[in-house]
């Protein structure tokens, strides 16, 4: 009997132990949620929109890799998704609301290779 209390003891440390590491006490500090990317707005230097961030892609450590942009089209006919690295976009923050911007032009991202979204494989893939 002593050895399933021992065992239910380290099983419930564990547990404890586990349940420690898998949650914050605080939120880090200089983190950003994904709402200051996702759905919004992406312009060039001189302030034309040029397409609407559609998904934020994470690489397997955890770190944002790239963004997809939706761009061209009208009333979503024509449009095509992009891929442009994450660090290639620039974030300020404009009457509360994130503001993005990219150093290209319209032209240069509608011709850029378009992507397309697998909901098998869960993945974009090249269009």
């Amino acid at each position: 009997m002593k050895w399933f209390l021992a065992l239910a003891l380290a099983a419930a440390t564990s547990a404890a132990a586990l349940a420690e590491t898998a949650t914050l006490n605080s939120v880090p500090s200089q983190s950003m949620t994904v709402t200051n990317w996702y759905k919004q707005n992406v312009y060039d230097a001189a302030n034309n929109k040029m397409g609407e961030v559609t998904d934020v892609l994470v690489s397997q450590d955890g770190k944002v890799s790239a963004l997809v942009v939706s761009v061209g089209g009208f009333l979503g006919i024509g449009e095509k998704d992009v891929a442009v690295p994450f660090s290639s976009v620039k974030q300020t923050m404009k009457d509360g609301k994130a503001y993005l911007t990219l150093d290209t032009t319209k032209d240069a991202l509608q011709s850029a290779p378009g992507f397309k979204y697998d909901r098998s494989a869960m993945t974009w893939v090249p269009a």
